[in-house]
């Protein structure tokens, strides 16, 4: 069964190419779940086999990463902002809590963008809250390839070493999942310390 999901895999994104790795992480950033364990780690193998370039494998994933963080920054710019704004105060989200909320993105968007790309979950959504906030594009566009750079690269390069044992692929990954929370946990309390010392 797991031989047969990872030759589908293979031959999927085998025959899709380039484009379709980053087609697939465009879609792994919005809001449709297509899992990033998925798509990178089986292009990482590829390249190990020389049928795909690795350097050109984390672009083209990266790349998507930022496409589909995108989709969901006009969505929540254009769509989600005035309708909370109109509406907001019948779903508990008055006008006062909202203008703190875009505030606190304002003033620590970057981290926040960065962070949130690196984690599970939180890298589908944290787009909209950057959308809402109106975040500066060359920064938000900047941390959000920097955090899905890393993070494509760590899961190619699982796939390029350790080759097609899904198995594998998945342990690991999880094992990388695990360092990249600690990392993200003592970014954030870095910087926290950094923000209080700038107060005082």
């Amino acid at each position: 069964m797991i031989h047969t999901v990872i030759q589908w895999l293979l031959d999927t994104i085998g025959a899709m190419g380039y484009p379709g790795i980053l087609l697939l992480m465009a879609m792994e950033s919005s809001i449709i779940p297509v899992p990033s364990e998925l798509v990178m780690p089986p292009a990482g193998f590829l390249a190990y086999q020389g049928k795909m370039n690795l350097a050109s494998v984390i672009l083209c994933g990266t790349v998507g990463s930022l496409v589909g963080a995108y989709a969901n920054y006009f969505a929540s710019h254009y769509i989600g902002r005035p309708l909370i704004i109109k509406y907001g105060k019948y779903v508990l989200i008055p006008p006062d809590k909202f203008e703190r909320v875009e505030y606190f993105f304002l003033q620590h968007g970057e981290i926040s963008t960065f962070i949130g790309r690196l984690l599970p979950v939180i890298r589908h959504l944290i787009s909209i809250p950057a959308g809402l906030a109106g975040m500066n594009h060359l920064r938000f566009s900047l941390y959000t390839l920097i955090g899905a750079g890393l993070w494509c690269s760590i899961l190619t390069l699982i796939g390029y070493a350790i080759g097609g044992n899904q198995q594998l692929i998945m342990q690991y990954s999880h094992k990388a999942l695990v360092w990249v929370v600690l990392f993200s946990v003592i970014l954030v309390a870095v910087y926290v310390w950094r923000q209080r010392c700038k107060k005082k």
